[in-house]
Order: C-alpha cells, then structure tokens, then sequence
C-alpha cells in the first residue's frame, strides 16, 4: 500500500512540475480560483498520464 501511496504521490508532483513548465507556453486564460478551467484540466491529465 505505502509504493502505491508514493507512486500516486510521485505522479502528483511530476504531472505539476511539467504542467507549470508548459503553461508558460501556452495561450491559456487567467486562472480563477475554485473554478475547473482549461488549466485544472490540463493538470488533471498531466498527473493521470504521469
């Protein structure tokens, strides 16, 4: 249980690393907090493919 719990955690921080040196790339608006946007959901897939 503990390798799954540190592969979700691996994924987590990966898929945010990668997503925050993309953004910087690409056309997407302001993010607004406690709304899903463009952003969130890029994110969420990120860290899924991670």
């Amino acid at each position: 249980m503990l390798v799954k719990l540190l592969q979700a955690l691996l994924a987590i921080v990966l898929g945010n690393l990668a997503y925050f040196l993309l953004v910087a790339h690409l056309p997407l608006p302001r993010h607004r907090p406690f709304q899903v946007d463009a952003g969130l959901l890029l994110d969420f897939f990120i860290c899924l493919g991670f």
